[in-house]
């Protein structure tokens, strides 16, 4: 965990966007798990030609090493943040929590979402940086198999940084029950790469 505390997004991108959202963005873009030439795809490939959903066959595709990362970010009362920071937060620990979060998800991907494939997790690493209004996640997968892990790495963002949020509702909500302050954006895949295994 890194502790930044100034405000400056060096990374870019819309923080009011949802998780929906964003999953679905990186899935127009990158296709999930790099089916494909890894171009921006001519046509959808999980229906087919009469437009049924389908899981795609990467059974003749050769074992690959494989790396995605993913980050996002959850907007916060900066009395929030410092708590999470102090480990001051009445549930316990916060950041523990939400890493064990984040890998479970990670492993979990093709169960929760339809046509992912099942595939092998070699590696999960996750960090978190505190700012003085946010806590980034940033979530690297690794895999050698068929198919990607963006799906994995991007799952593993935003249930962890869910967690987080379940973790200090508490402290978030206002008066009349709601939580004005309280925003998970700017979820997108940062960088996916494979190679031959060595």
């Amino acid at each position: 965990m890194t502790d930044g505390r100034d405000e400056a997004d060096t990374d870019g991108g819309a923080h009011g966007e949802s998780t929906a959202d964003a999953q679905a963005g990186e899935h127009a873009r990158a296709g999930e798990h790099d089916e494909g030439t890894g171009d921006a795809p001519e046509q959808l490939t999980h229906t087919d030609d009469s437009g049924e959903a389908q899981m795609v066959d990467v059974g003749a595709k050769p074992d690959t090493a494989r790396r995605a990362v993913a980050r996002g970010e959850l907007r916060l009362q900066p009395s929030t943040v410092a708590a999470v920071r102090a480990s001051d937060v009445a549930k316990g620990d916060v950041l523990a929590t939400a890493r064990i979060g984040a890998v479970q998800a990670v492993k979990h991907t093709w169960e929760t979402i339809p046509l992912c494939h099942q595939i092998p997790i070699t590696n999960v690493d996750t960090e978190f940086d505190l700012h003085e209004e946010r806590i980034v996640l940033t979530v690297a997968v690794e895999t050698t198999g068929k198919t990607g892990c963006e799906m994995e790495a991007l799952q593993g963002v935003t249930t962890g940084l869910n967690t987080v949020v379940d973790m200090v509702k508490a402290a978030e909500k206002d008066e009349e029950g709601g939580y004005p302050t309280l925003e998970l954006g700017d979820v997108r895949v940062v960088t996916k790469e494979k190679r031959p295994p060595e």
